[in-house]
């Protein structure tokens, strides 16, 4: 594993730190990456900022709004590590930033790239995702929502449910099924859909957070022109995936990880329980190290698979253990994050359990919330058990899951 950045990389680095230092104040408070549903003018104007110095959107095409830069994943390991040690934030992710712009530059149109990149890159398009449903959570390719043509349209109806930020959004990237007489993974389309359609009803769906971030949403003879679709009609299925590839590696992104590891480590050194700091306890600097160990381990093994990459290093086969990377990363990721919070709670002893404006809550209920959301999170983009069982089969090669 080849650890050094060089001069050129270096010299990249000192400029960040000089940037962060000089327009801090600018940036939102909280230190994390900005929801794609955010309405904030604050936030948006910091996004711009960002895009235009390169710090955001920095290898998305000028033509589409972006910074134009060629792409280099040092440059992005540099921009990750600088923004989690200023403990600023990285700019706008979630939905529209992460997952669906990634996806439309390498499967959508002209038209689209050009329509729907620029405004979401900005934070001006807000975007939710429309896969789960009742009755198709982790098994994705038994969605039921049908479209059926009019003319030119699509005519949709279904539910689709867990929809996060559907309350707040413009628009929606959704898997229909269009094709009925072909196959169950043949016969889905991926869809982009206007939040105000006639016939979309959003339900909110209060989760144990005490807020609603997800939604039910009812489509009931909503009317999409087929060009909406992404790709060709059928080859929804692949797209998707490539989507949920990108929500994966999001999920469980490093620098986040570690800005939430800084802020657990100043947390415990305030904090005290009968009368010592939470970090002078042994059983809570014991759980502190071992997180700190399994971070690192995260943040090296995924540096040791850039050096291979860099080099022209095979970095596995498919169906490998090296070619279930994401898949481990999201999965150890989102498991680590649920832990960091969770200790950030105990740090707090007795005042741990307060949440939802105590007079004595800590950090504003932060650490309640982000250990209630975060377990979410180990669910969404694929449940932690099906993440295993990608592993343990395509990875490892082990027998399948009997099948009843």
């Amino acid at each position: 594993m080849d650890l050094s950045f060089g001069p050129e990389y270096e010299a990249f680095r000192d400029e960040l730190r000089a940037f962060l230092e000089r327009h801090r104040e600018r940036a939102p408070g909280g230190g994390q990456m900005l929801a794609g549903g955010t309405r904030d003018p604050a936030a948006l104007s910091w996004q711009a900022l960002l895009i235009e110095h390169g710090y955001a959107a920095r290898t998305i095409p000028k033509q589409y709004g972006g910074y134009g830069a060629t792409p280099d994943p040092l440059i992005r390991v540099i921009l990750d590590e600088e923004f989690a040690r200023a403990g600023v934030s990285a700019g706008l992710g979630g939905q529209g930033p992460d997952m669906l712009v990634p996806t439309l530059l390498e499967h959508g149109s002209e038209e689209q790239k050009l329509r729907w990149i620029p405004p979401t890159i900005r934070g001006e398009v807000v975007w939710c995702q429309g896969y789960s449903e009742p009755n198709a959570g982790s098994d994705l390719a038994n969605v039921q929502t049908r479209a059926t043509e009019d003319g030119s349209d699509f005519v949709i109806n279904g539910q689709k449910i867990w929809t996060t930020t559907a309350h707040a959004a413009d628009m929606m990237f959704g898997l229909i099924r269009t094709e009925p007489g072909a196959s169950k993974h043949a016969g889905l389309s991926y869809v982009l859909i206007p939040m105000d359609a006639p016939g979309i009803e959003v339900r909110p769906l209060v989760t144990m957070t005490g807020h609603a971030e997800f939604n039910e949403v009812f489509f009931t003879d909503v009317r999409v022109p087929q060009s909406a679709v992404v790709g060709r009609r059928g080859e929804g299925w692949k797209i998707a995936n490539t989507t949920l590839g990108h929500e994966r590696s999001s999920l469980a992104a490093t620098g986040q990880l570690e800005a939430a590891m800084a802020r657990l480590t100043e947390r415990m050194q305030a904090e005290t329980v009968d009368g010592r700091r939470a970090v002078d306890d042994p059983a809570l600097r014991d759980r502190l190290l071992r997180l700190q160990a399994r971070l690192l381990a995260m943040k090296y093994h995924a540096l040791r698979l850039l050096t291979c990459r860099l080099r022209g290093e095979p970095t596995g086969e498919p169906g490998s253990p090296e070619g279930s990377a994401v898949l481990v990363t999201k999965l150890a990721g989102c498991e680590l994050s649920h832990q960091i919070a969770a200790l950030g709670i105990d740090a707090m002893g007795e005042f741990g359990v307060l949440y939802g404006g105590s007079k004595h809550e800590r950090a504003g209920g932060l650490w309640q919330f982000h250990y209630m959301f975060s377990l979410g999170l180990i669910i969404g983009g694929g449940t932690a058990q099906i993440q295993k069982n990608i592993i343990a089969e395509r990875g490892l090669r082990l027998p399948r899951e009997p099948r009843a």
